[in-house]
């Protein structure tokens, strides 16, 4: 019995031990998934059972309490420690972190700041070069003039405000500042009546700003509801509801003097194809705008800082969407993160919506002119067959009227063709007679003078055989003397050929070698990667479906494709301009040796070797032969 309850007591020990440890190091790490009680539950049984082993094996051993509470203790101590330190670390951990966001922060802000400046002082010094710049058109326009007394008015308010704001809060900064370097040589017990004084100022000071600021946003309200009350939307009508209002037909094609009906009637009807088919592309990108309202379903304040925040923290600063949900949080800090990404989500939903809406706008204006060009080409173009129409038929008229013009006088040409015949032929009858006889008389003079020319020709006949015979031997002479020549030089040229011959031979000889060497190692290194290729091939089971279908990559290539079919050209064209070739000095040297009529020498060859090309050749277009 008091073994069992001397078990007992250990047991509730250890227990207690356990959960003063757990919770010890649980309030003291919640946070900190990794620590682990070095105690488990297994660890309580094996205890138990070591104790009641030692109380059935020496009956007299009694147990020391004092030891086991000083061993609890000692735990617990520990524990509370290992609790401290991660604690101080998870407190310089958070400590750390923050800084270095608020650094970041600061990093963003500090490059954001510059812009802003150099923004607004080119704004300002636009504004003066306007108002500078603009003069009035007439004695009676005093709008100008007035134009430039608000200008001063406005920085009068401005230098008042700044004297009523900023310069208060300098003063103060430098009167804290001059106040403190004499706290500092006061004793203690005069210091607090000084801090109470300093304080009263900084609150009565914060007080007049806050009053300063609750002015400044009821006139920012007051100001905005009078410009939404002047009711100037309905003046600035977008391009989209232009689209939606009318047909935009133009009067270029309504008001055209057309001499077809039919061609004019397809052109409007054309236009008003062509605003049906955006007008329900619009009409449904409105609806999606309208499904929000302008700010997401959120404040325009909160909306508009929203919109400022993120546009400090572009894509080109490191983490640029960590830092901005932070700054995100700590701007808005009633509202949770999804609320945050939902709204996010809206706002850029509705600006790509907005994207799409003035992309839609542009490509409908774009169609329409090109549509409007086209109208007016075709209408010109038909005014211009209309009139070679009716031109052609007033010179059909006109032939039709010359021809029988033409005819008359063709016949009366024919009778006065015939007259002249007959007296023609009168006439030639006796002329006939008067050749006939002074041709008698020339032929006796021909005979007498045929006789005469006969002899003379006879002796240049034998003058010119002995010429001929002079010349044939001489000539044959010259043939001989050539052909021993020739047959000199066909013997040496037999010699050249064949010693050519045997050179090529050689040559064709040691190329057919290093090629067949060449086969050699490339059929061992196909060898040895075959013999790589079956030891690592996959073995698997065949598909003919799978191998014959197409792949998704191929699948997403055709769509992409299709779906820039329209935006590619009717023809490629891939080769060099005229400026590109001539740049190439070969190209000019060569068209200067064939103008000279060198470029089948010797002489070009060697030239044209040695001229480099502009830019030197690529390495994997260098041949390893040389022939």
């Amino acid at each position: 019995m008091a073994e069992e309850m001397t078990v007992t007591v250990v047991t509730n020990f250890v227990n207690l031990y356990i959960e003063e440890s757990t919770s010890s190091t649980v309030m003291s790490g919640r946070a900190i998934h990794t620590f682990n009680t070095s105690c488990r539950a297994e660890h309580v049984e094996k205890l138990t059972q070591q104790m009641k082993n030692g109380f059935s094996s020496s009956k007299s051993k009694t147990t020391d309490y004092e030891r086991l509470q000083a061993i609890i203790d000692a735990k617990r101590l520990q524990s509370d420690q290992i609790g401290q330190q991660v604690q101080k670390t998870r407190c310089a951990s958070k400590t750390t972190k923050e800084s270095s966001l608020l650094r970041q922060h600061r990093q963003v802000w500090s490059r954001k700041c510059p812009r802003l400046q150099k923004a607004e002082e080119q704004t300002e010094d636009d504004i003066h070069n306007f108002l500078e710049q603009i003069k009035p058109s007439s004695l009676a326009d005093t709008a100008i003039f007035s134009l430039q007394e608000y200008e001063l008015s406005l920085v009068g308010e401005r230098e008042a405000f700044r004297k009523a704001t900023v310069d208060p809060v300098f003063q103060l900064k430098d009167d804290l500042c001059f106040r403190l370097g004499e706290v500092q040589h006061l004793q203690r017990h005069e210091r607090p009546s000084i801090c109470k004084q300093v304080l009263q100022q900084i609150n009565f000071v914060k007080d007049q700003e806050e009053d300063i600021i609750a002015a400044l946003h009821a006139d920012y309200l007051h100001v905005e509801k009078d410009i939404m009350g002047l009711g100037l939307e309905k003046y600035f009508t977008s391009a989209s509801d232009t689209l939606m209002n009318s047909e935009n037909i133009p009067m270029e094609v309504l008001d055209a003097d057309c001499p077809y009906p039919e061609l004019k009637d397809s052109m409007i009807q054309a236009f008003r194809s062509l605003s049906e088919r955006y007008q329900s592309r619009l009409q449904s990108l409105q609806e999606q705008l309208q499904k929000t309202d302008r700010f997401c379903g959120w404040c325009p304040d909160d909306h508009q800082l929203f919109q400022f925040t993120v546009s400090l923290y572009t894509h080109d600063i490191p983490d640029h969407r960590e830092l901005c949900r932070d700054m995100l949080l700590r701007l808005f800090p009633e509202r949770t993160r999804l609320e945050l990404l939902e709204h996010e989500r809206l706002w850029d939903w509705q600006r790509f919506t907005q994207t799409q809406l003035r992309v839609v706008t542009q490509q409908f204006q774009r169609d329409l002119d090109e549509l409007l060009a086209r109208a007016l080409v075709t209408l010109q173009e038909a005014k211009h067959a209309h009139q070679e129409e009716l031109e052609l038929h007033r010179d059909r008229q006109h032939q039709q009227n010359i021809c029988l013009r033409l005819k008359e006088k063709l016949q009366q040409w024919r009778a006065q063709q015939e007259e002249v015949a007959k007296l023609e032929a009168s006439i030639a009858a006796r002329q006939l007679e008067k050749e006939e006889g002074k041709l008698k008389r020339e032929r006796e003079k021909e005979t007498a003078n045929r006789v005469q020319q006969k002899e003379k020709v006879k002796q240049f006949y034998l003058k010119q055989q002995k010429q001929r015979e002079v010349l044939e031997q001489r000539d044959q002479e010259r043939l001989a003397n050539l052909r021993r020549l020739m047959e000199e030089q066909a013997r040496r040229d037999r010699q050249r050929v064949q010693f050519r011959a045997d050179m090529l031979q050689q040559r064709r000889e040691e190329r057919e070698e290093r090629e067949f060497e060449r086969k050699r190692e490339e059929q061992e290194r196909q060898n040895r990667l075959e013999a790589l290729r079956k030891q690592v091939e996959v073995v698997a089971e065949a598909d003919q479906d799978r191998m014959m279908a197409d792949t998704e990559a191929w699948r997403n290539r055709l769509l992409d494709e299709r779906e820039l079919q329209l935006q590619r050209p009717l023809y490629s064209i891939n080769t060099y301009t005229d400026t590109q070739i001539l740049t190439d000095p070969r190209v000019r040297v060569e068209q200067a040796l064939r103008e000279a009529g060198l470029h089948q020498s010797q002489y070009a060859k060697d030239v044209m070797s040695d001229i480099k090309p502009p830019k030197p050749p690529r390495r994997d277009t260098k041949s390893m032969f040389k022939f």
